[in-house]
């Protein structure tokens, strides 16, 4: 019977970038506030301290809530920006339509207004707009993007300000999805404030686990007067820590330095290496030029094989042609002897079609 692909010699390094460990400032920073008594709930002076930081990235007016996890802060931040009547626009593929087991249906009493699309454009908010005021359809009352997505795309800036100045016409708050956010704004060359918050975003999922928390990520309001409610709601989802200082000193560590910068161009330029590696290889052609710490490739079954026989890798998509197309990520923590190790296994494989794939 063959090894479990959970155990070894299995290696799940490129099966996600939430295999990898954690960062050692991380450690350090729950060190730092291990011992000694300190106020529950947030009323912490390691909350406090986050809350000025994020300021400094979103403006004076932002506040911060710690979760526990992406999901949860996904569905909180969609509720505190809808009313019961209210629905969400995103596209097909984002990770709150697909991927979250239908917690924002389930958890949160969200409709989902998915889009055919991969990147939203104010053409497809303006679509979902002919039913205002229609009481027999649910009402769009927020749109949300994912920066990057699940595809390994960058919204362009001027897209998330075109798409957000059409949410904020029709009276619709806006979201964004930022579980890797940090890998984005790297790729787009600017800071976080000016992928969030000078592009019109009024309330943001701020990711940390994938790029080297322990287990931590935010809520973050940039504009409370669209988006009210949210610790309500969040104590109501049971995401509010009564040991918060140790979420928040995850995302001081993350966010008050710029660790969040240097691992995301770690993550990034191991995802170009790969794919450059890949790409000279038979049998393998890239779908894209990575973006972000994702690499996609389509390839033959022969190259498959090899690639597993040590490592676990998504089959995200066939081909028109019929061919796997692999997800590769990587993460701040890919050496480069790994993307060297499969890359001679992709080498080694017996293509029986020497074909240009």
């Amino acid at each position: 019977m063959p090894d479990s692909p959970n155990k070894p010699p299995y290696d799940p390094a490129f099966a996600s970038d939430n295999v990898a460990g954690v960062s050692q400032e991380i450690l350090e920073a729950l060190s730092v506030n291990a011992s000694g008594p300190a106020a529950p709930y947030g009323d912490d002076t390691v909350s406090a301290e986050l809350t000025e930081v994020m300021r400094s990235h979103f403006g004076p007016r932002a506040e911060v809530l710690p979760v526990f996890n992406g999901t949860g802060a996904n569905v909180i931040s969609l509720q505190a920006a809808s009313p019961r009547w209210g629905a969400v626009i995103c596209t097909r593929s984002a990770h709150i339509h697909h991927d979250e087991g239908g917690a924002p249906e389930k958890v949160g009493g969200l409709k989902l207004l998915a889009r055919p699309t991969d990147l939203l454009t104010p053409a497809d908010i303006t679509a979902e707009l002919h039913h205002q005021g229609f009481v027999h359809a649910a009402q769009p009352t927020v749109v949300t993007l994912t920066q990057a997505t699940e595809q390994g795309a960058v919204y362009p800036l001027e897209q998330v300000a075109a798409v957000a100045e059409t949410a904020h016409a029709a009276g619709l708050a806006v979201h964004m999805d930022g579980s890797r956010l940090a890998n984005a704004a790297v790729a787009l060359d600017v800071d976080l404030g000016t992928a969030v918050r000078d592009v019109g975003v009024d309330v943001l999922s701020l990711g940390a686990t994938k790029n080297g928390a322990l287990g931590a990520e935010a809520v973050v309001v940039l504009e409370p007067d669209r988006v009210p409610g949210v610790d309500y709601i969040r104590k109501g989802s049971m995401q509010l820590a009564s040991k918060q200082r140790f979420l928040s000193a995850q995302l001081l560590g993350m966010f008050g330095t710029d660790l969040w910068r240097r691992n995301a161009e770690a993550a990034n330029r191991q995802a170009r290496r790969l794919a450059a590696g890949l790409d000279a290889c038979p049998g393998v052609r890239t779908v894209r030029e990575p973006q972000v710490n994702a690499v996609f490739v389509e390839v033959f079954d022969e190259v498959a094989a090899a690639i597993r026989s040590r490592y676990i890798c998504h089959t995200w998509e066939h081909s028109p042609d019929g061919h796997q197309v692999l997800r590769l990520m990587c993460s701040f923590e890919t050496t480069d002897e790994q993307i060297d190790d499969l890359l001679d296994r992709a080498r080694s494989a017996q293509l029986t079609d020497i074909a240009e794939i």
